[in-house]
Order: structure tokens, then C-alpha cells, then sequence
């Protein structure tokens, strides 16, 4: 596992640096921010000073991940002159200019020595030195590696956000990037102090019933064609208003789509506040890869899973992707 890091390097980078600040992309999931929560961790346990800034707020559906209240927001919690003192930047969970939103403008100007920890395919030149290993089914997995190279010891509140990190984008150990050691890794964290049940019922059963509007709306959407193989659906701004859900409650419902019997490529559309849409990609086929339909669109991610943002109407939005679904799947 990891054998692309040079986790001696990185160890290098750690031990000899005291101020850390950490990133990572806008919309953060799970991945993103157990991640940023896990490497916090692993650097206060060596008396590193450490703070995380992104650049959206937490969204309040993962906000119990962060009982301490360490991830700020820019702009909101903290201000761009607030983060000159740093160290080191370490970027997690993406590599990608576009996905890293305010915090962009950071790392473009920062005299801080620029990192990027990540499992993403793609790669910008972010001008940084890039720990990447595409084989890893997490974020959350490395910083777990990282925390075994640096020597630190796992504890409950380590093991809670890495746990939930592994689990989430691993579709709770359901996609194809799971193997024995991602069950092995889970399981070091559950030894450690993390509870499965808990964390899936703050994940999955504290549900709103703005949520649950919403997302009978958009599957209420749903189409299907070639033969009930591609399915598709959106969540228009009118959804939004006439339920009170927030953006982040159309987490995963792409996958509800894909579940269908026979489809095989499912994507959603997502109109944005600030105009524009928000692609997410979903696919259970060889033959189709998610990653190279998201970077038609200057978007990324992975084979099975990823997403784009386009801007313009639904209307002019969603033939263009669908032809390109469509060309994809022939």
C-alpha cells in the first residue's frame, strides 16, 4: 500500500516544520475534511501547531465530525493576512486548482512550503510537492498511512473522521476500490476508538425531512435511455426553495439513480446558487470512465465515481454531458 508515497520524505517534511496550515476542496465530503481532521491530529499529537481553513464552510450535515470546531471557513472564520505565518500549506483530497475555490488564491501566494496529499488520478501544477497514490481508496487512508510511518499512536478522536473518510468513499465499503486492507485499516480504526453504528447514523439517520423533499423531487426526475442502461436526473434552484434544502442534501442521490436494474451510467445535474451546474458522474461499467467524462468538462475524479461544474443554464448544461455520456456508452 502507498508504494508511490515516499513516506520517508514526507516524515522529512513533517518532523522538521512546526506550523502547518490545511486545505482542501470546496463542497468538502467526508473524505475531505475526516482527512483534514485526521492529519490535524496526527501533527497536534507531535505539538505541531496546526489550522484548517477551506474554502465553504462545513456543510451542517458532517458538522459532527468536528465537535472542536477546528475547520474554518475563509472569509468567514479567518482571513487570507490570518494564514502568513504558515509553514507548510498541506492540500488534501484534491489536486486540482478549480476545486479548491478561495483557498486557491492562498496557495498561489503563500511563502509556505506547498503540499499536496491525495488519491486522485488528475493532477494540476499546484506548484507543490505531491504525495499521490492513485491506488488508495481514500485520502482518509493515507493520512492513516502517514500516521503509521510519523509513529503516532491511533486514538478515538483520529480513528472517528479517518474511519468516516474510508467508509464514505468507499461507498461504505461497497465499490470496487475496497480490498482486505481497506477491511484491515477499518479495522485498526474500530480497534482504536471509532463506532461504526454511531457514525453511520450521523451519516445516514439524522435525516431532515427538507432532505427527504428534495431528493422525492429529483428522483421523481428521473429518466432513462439506451435501453434503461444511462439514467439521469437534476436538482433545480425551485427545489431548493420550495423545500429549505441545502445544497449538500444531494449528496449520494446519484446513486440511488444508479441503482436502478440495468442501468449502468447515472448522472445528475445540480443548479448552483451563483448559476451554473454541478455534474456528478456514476458508473458500474468498464467501459465507461467517469474520470475521462469529467475532464471533458474540466472536472475529475475517478473511474467509477466523479463530477464536473459547467457554467450556464440546465438547459444548455445537460446536452452537451449527455452527448458525451451517450458517445461514451455506444
Amino acid at each position: 500500500m502507498s508504494a508511490m508515497i515516499n513516506w520517508n520524505r514526507f516524515s522529512e517534511l513533517i518532523r522538521s516544520h512546526e506550523r502547518f496550515l490545511l486545505t482542501s476542496h470546496i463542497r468538502p465530503d467526508c473524505d475531505a475534511l475526516g482527512s483534514e481532521l485526521g492529519m490535524a491530529g496526527v501533527l497536534e499529537s507531535l505539538g505541531k501547531q496546526v489550522t484548517i481553513v477551506n474554502g465553504q464552510a462545513t456543510p451542517p450535515n458532517l458538522a459532527f465530525l468536528d465537535p472542536k470546531k477546528k475547520l474554518l471557513a475563509l472569509g468567514v472564520d479567518v482571513q487570507p493576512a490570518d494564514l502568513a505565518d504558515a509553514e507548510v500549506l498541506l492540500v488534501l483530497d484534491t489536486s486540482a486548482w478549480a476545486q479548491l475555490g478561495p483557498m486557491g488564491d492562498v496557495l498561489r501566494t503563500t511563502k509556505a512550503h506547498k503540499a499536496v496529499l491525495d488519491h486522485h488520478i488528475d493532477s494540476d501544477d499546484l506548484g507543490a510537492e505531491f504525495f499521490k497514490d492513485t491506488t488508495a481508496e481514500a485520502t482518509g487512508r493515507l493520512v492513516l498511512e502517514a500516521a503509521r510511518h510519523l509513529r503516532v499512536k491511533l486514538t478515538p478522536e483520529l480513528a472517528e473522521p479517518l474511519f468516516a473518510a474510508i467508509a464514505t468513499d468507499t461507498g461504505w465499503f461497497r465499490f470496487a476500490s475496497v480490498s482486505g486492507d481497506t477491511f484491515r485499516a477499518a479495522g485498526a480504526l474500530v480497534d482504536a476508538g471509532a463506532v461504526p453504528q454511531q457514525i453511520y447514523t450521523d451519516l445516514y439517520e439524522r435525516e431532515t425531512l427538507a432532505r427527504l423533499q428534495l431528493r422525492g423531487r429529483i428522483l421523481a426526475r428521473t429518466q432513462t435511455e439506451l435501453e434503461g442502461r444511462l439514467a439521469y436526473t437534476s436538482a433545480l434552484r425551485e427545489d431548493f426553495d420550495a423545500t429549505g434544502a441545502l445544497a449538500p442534501d444531494t449528496e449520494d442521490v446519484v446513486n440511488l439513480a444508479l441503482a436502478i436494474l440495468g442501468v449502468e451510467v447515472a448522472v445528475i445535474f445540480v443548479e448552483q446558487a451563483d448559476g451554473g451546474n454541478k455534474i456528478s458522474f456514476r458508473s458500474r461499467t468498464p467501459k465507461v470512465d467517469c474520470n475521462t467524462l469529467a475532464k471533458k468538462f474540466s472536472g475529475g475524479g475517478h473511474r467509477a465515481a466523479a463530477g464536473a461544474f459547467l457554467p450556464g443554464t440546465l438547459a444548455e448544461v445537460q446536452p452537451k454531458v449527455l452527448d458525451a455520456v451517450r458517445a461514451e456508452m455506444r
